[in-house]
């Protein structure tokens, strides 16, 4: 009998939202800060633990749409430009894996005013008061200088949030925030190093029991977090799972060794959240600094996923796809009897897909091309000759899954994108 992992809700939380803060250093512990605030208020006004928990989920959550760098940083500005865009990118993002469900839900319209009460409502659905208890503490979260100290600074506050009382936001809201901010463990608790573990125990957020689908609905999630930041990596996961998962299956893995791989390609480039679109976009040679930005995702993607200790295969497989079988990789330069058949697999799926994949400013490469680079890199050590061997016994099929895979996540994507923009 096989035992599915137990997963705690709140580690898989702090996963999502810890990759979403790698785009700039302005936004560390945003998510979590909203997320403690909502969570106070909400405690204060006497909801439901369940509710008090959906606040703590899409606090942690709420900016997941906000795909770009710049997109995250006007999100940090006290009245920011088409808010809705990204609130309702959100939504779209995390309504798809359901515990995350009705946090969604919130998240979709934490931009929308109070108005004298016309913010019950926004484009024909109903807004939830959580919603506004998460506006509310989104727009004090931005309010604080991580440059003074904190302290200082509640009295500036409430009188900013107080001014827009029935204008942005729901008075009675406004009441509970004033008399939490009375209160100095408050502050102190928004702007601690450690608010990760105060939320934790705060919250009774329960344990998730997922099965192989449950995980892979949650890493489609994550993939499309990754991917969707830009046109030219819109499909690059989808792409490296499908041949991850067809040599896998050749090598003799199990069917569920199988979808543990479609996992650990949705994740492999997790910590590509910390590379600014603009170097994922460039077309020109990049600039030693730039390469050694890119050459950072895999660490920032190992280092997340670590904290769930039931990935940690998925992991492994997943984070060392630029490890080289002599050890000249990065970044842990693990050598190949370090690295499992599972993770050399992932590289060679990572490389195949990289330069046979289409792009917005070039043709992917002809199938004697693309043999010829992977054979050089064999050759070279950087490559398990074994799986390479098998790609080429496969090729055809295997390419014929990747482009499968990879067309199917760019209708995704548009639609994702038409969606967004009604």
């Amino acid at each position: 009998m096989i035992i599915e992992p137990q997963i705690q809700l709140f580690d898989l939380i702090k996963c999502l939202s810890r990759a979403m803060d790698l785009i700039s250093p302005a936004v560390v512990d945003h998510h979590e800060r909203v997320a403690y605030i909502a969570f106070s208020i909400g405690a204060d006004l006497g909801l439901s633990m369940d509710e008090q928990n959906d606040l703590i989920m899409a606090g942690a959550l709420h900016d997941s749409g906000a795909l770009s760098l710049e997109e995250r940083l006007d999100a940090l500005e006290f009245e920011t430009r088409n808010p809705h865009k990204h609130a309702e990118l959100g939504y779209m993002l995390m309504r798809g894996f359901e515990p995350l469900s009705t946090a969604a839900l919130l998240v979709r319209h934490h931009h929308v005013p109070w108005n004298n009460g016309e913010g019950v409502e926004f484009r024909g659905n109903e807004v939830l008061r959580s919603s506004h208890i998460l506006h509310l503490a989104d727009r004090v979260a931005v309010l604080v200088n991580n440059q003074q100290e904190v302290l200082g600074q509640g009295d500036n506050i409430c009188e900013r949030i107080r001014e827009q009382s029935g204008k942005m936001f729901m008075p009675q809201l406004v009441d509970v925030f004033n008399d939490l901010a009375t209160r100095e463990y408050f502050w102190l608790d928004v702007v601690s190093h450690s608010i990760s573990s105060v939320l934790q125990g705060m919250a009774s957020l329960k344990t998730v029991k997922l099965d192989m689908e449950g995980l892979l609905c949650l890493s489609n999630l994550f993939r499309q977090i990754i991917d969707f930041r830009s046109r030219f990596t819109a499909n690059h996961s989808a792409g490296v799972a499908a041949c991850a998962v067809a040599l896998s299956d050749f090598a003799g893995f199990s069917e569920r060794e199988c979808r543990m791989m479609r996992i650990a390609g949705h994740l492999h480039d997790l910590g590509k959240l910390a590379v600014p679109v603009e170097i994922l976009e460039k077309e020109a040679r990049l600039t030693p600094d730039e390469v050694r930005v890119i050459k950072s995702h895999t660490f920032y993607t190992y280092r997340i996923l670590e904290h769930i200790s039931a990935l940690d295969i998925i992991n492994a497989w997943g984070s060392f796809h630029h490890e080289r079988i002599d050890g000249a990789g990065y970044p842990f330069h693990h050598e190949g009897r370090d690295l499992s058949l599972g993770s050399r697999i992932m590289a060679v799926a990572d490389v195949f897909t990289a330069i046979t994949e289409d792009r917005p400013y070039r043709k992917g490469m002809s199938k004697d091309r693309a043999i010829g680079v992977l054979r050089q890199m064999s050759d070279e050590m950087a490559l398990d000759s074994s799986i390479v061997s098998l790609l080429f016994q496969h090729f055809d099929e295997i390419n014929s899954f990747r482009a499968t895979a990879q067309h199917s996540s760019v209708k995704e994507y548009n639609r994702f994108l038409q969606q967004a923009n009604q």
